[in-house]
């Protein structure tokens, strides 16, 4: 293990206005600047363009896109606050720092959009945003909410939403996403804590972990925090949460994009772990994706864990419900060209 994995928060920051200490000090400072101070034209200073953004439904390229997705998301939720619940690093100066920045909005639905017509809900909604920054920019980024919180939380069900959302266009499609920037690589850690929670997530999308390996992993009292706002505690609802996904959504390829930790500061070990799971929908008439489709669906992914004593003891899992909602209803089947 790298001195990096044991604590990235003392990282210069090469190349980075000198106002910032450190990558977490220039995420939540940017974070504040733009969306608390509804600095907008400051997404013109700390994201480059180009500057992919890839979100579990859809891939956009431009500065512009940015631009745009803030003043949409800020019309319909006008009070929309950004409280930072973590900041987990990795990488260097030389081919880009990456932040996966956990973070719990609340806002109040004042405005009509992509979720309908005003409803005046209060909503409490969590997105983690994977961020490569260098030369004081993000380049690049892959960004999961959950939409399905919001869904329920105004009222309409997680498949309501996604067919309206089909509606609008013709039928399910996805643009690929391009390379990372040129010299970036995202962290695959050696350390083995981080490698064991990795190898049990590609053990439950195999259907292969054991109790024993269960036990191993996570500790008695485990907290997760998963899609749709649910709570789950202890080993046997977050195996099932697990198990459940897996066999709804049978895996053909499952890859671990991105594995990084962060220890010390009197803390918890933290990872987090991006993944991407190319699956086949065989759920079932009483599932909660409903009967199978046969379609192809892609599940991508970001997990926080924090662990104690080498298991986990809290898991926050963000993916994108109504994005496979979507898939489900508007998809390809899986042998399709």
């Amino acid at each position: 293990m790298t001195n990096q994995d044991r604590n990235n928060s003392n990282s210069p920051l090469v190349g980075f206005d000198p106002e910032f200490r450190d990558l977490d000090h220039y995420i939540r400072v940017i974070t504040e600047r733009i969306w608390e101070g509804r600095r907008i034209d400051d997404i013109h200073k700390y994201y480059s363009d180009p500057c992919v953004v890839e979100t579990p439904a859809s891939v956009t390229t431009t500065v512009a896109d940015v631009v745009d997705g803030t003043k949409r998301t800020l019309a319909q939720f006008p009070d929309r606050r950004l409280l930072a619940e973590d900041i987990i690093q990795s990488g260097d100066a030389v081919g880009g720092f990456l932040s996966s920045h956990r973070i719990i909005s609340t806002m109040t639905h004042l405005g009509e959009g992509d979720f309908g017509a005003a409803t005046g809900k209060r909503i409490h909604v969590r997105t983690i945003a994977d961020c490569v920054c260098k030369q004081n920019r993000i380049i690049h980024e892959w960004l999961v909410r959950d939409q399905s919180a919001i869904a329920l939380q105004i009222g309409v069900s997680p498949q309501t939403l996604a067919q309206r959302w089909l509606d609008t266009k013709p039928g399910w499609s996805k643009p690929r996403i391009p390379d990372s920037p040129a010299g970036y690589r995202s962290a695959l850690t050696d350390d083995p804590v981080a490698c064991a929670y990795a190898s049990a997530l590609t053990q439950f999308a195999t259907q292969k972990l054991t109790p024993a390996g269960m036990a191993r992993t996570y500790d008695d009292a485990v907290h997760q925090l998963g899609p749709g706002g649910v709570t789950r505690y202890g080993h046997a609802e977050v195996g099932h949460y697990w198990q459940t996904l897996f066999a709804i959504f049978a895996p053909r390829q499952f890859d671990i994009e991105h594995l990084a930790v962060n220890r010390g500061d009197g803390r918890a070990d933290r990872v987090a772990v991006r993944w991407r799971a190319q699956t086949r929908h065989i759920g079932q008439p009483t599932s909660q994706f409903g009967r199978a489709s046969g379609n192809a669906v892609e599940i991508m992914g970001i997990n926080h864990v924090e662990c104690w004593r080498g298991r986990v003891l809290r898991e926050w899992v963000l993916t994108d419900e109504i994005a496979l909602w979507m898939q489900v209803l508007g998809g390809r089947p899986e042998n399709h060209p």
